[in-house]
């Protein structure tokens, strides 16, 4: 692999392993968020 870095000044191995966890947080936040969706849904509907 090509040691370069791109203009973040990340290599191509570091930029993924950055995407990787950005995407499992992403994941976590929107599931949690839909948790608490459903949960308040259940105890005052709004619609």
């Amino acid at each position: 692999m090509s040691n370069q870095t791109s203009i973040s000044g990340l290599t191509d191995e570091e930029a993924q392993e950055f995407h990787k966890f950005y995407v499992q947080g992403f994941v976590g936040f929107t599931a949690v968020a839909v948790v608490a969706h459903v949960l308040v849904w259940a105890w005052r509907p709004w619609f």
